[in-house]
């Protein structure tokens, strides 16, 4: 039997997490929250707990894991860069900062900005 790949990059590890999570897509979570939510994950069922977690979801429900993984990886994208899950997407054109409407993602920060970098599982955590 073979064996699919697996992504292990920070941003599949914050998607698993945010999956994880008991954040739900209809309580449409500012970027604060979906980093607490991230947190959170991460602390109860670590890096690997989060993916069996997302694995058995998609075993039992996988109609309505794909929806929550799209909307997982969209968040990730959205709150800490990167390109969310939709073949096509196109980045927002960048707003002025005072011009995002409240709640609003603001445009995708590049690796570079980020001021601190924290060791191992903790990269989840820093933005």
């Amino acid at each position: 039997m073979w064996s699919v790949p697996y992504d292990l990059s920070i941003d599949t590890a914050r998607a698993d997490a945010l999956f994880a999570s008991a954040l739900q897509i209809s309580d449409d979570p500012s970027a604060m929250q979906v980093k607490r939510a991230i947190d959170a994950a991460t602390r109860a069922l670590g890096d690997l707990g989060c993916a069996a977690r997302v694995a058995q979801e998609f075993g039992e429900h996988p109609e309505t894991a794909v929806t929550r993984m799209r909307w997982a990886r969209d968040e990730v994208a959205c709150v800490f860069g990167g390109s969310p899950s939709d073949p096509d997407y196109a980045p927002r054109p960048v707003r002025p900062v005072g011009a995002l409407p409240a709640g609003a993602c603001p445009a995708p920060r590049l690796p570079g900005d980020m001021t601190e970098r924290l060791p191992g599982r903790h990269l989840l955590l820093a933005c």
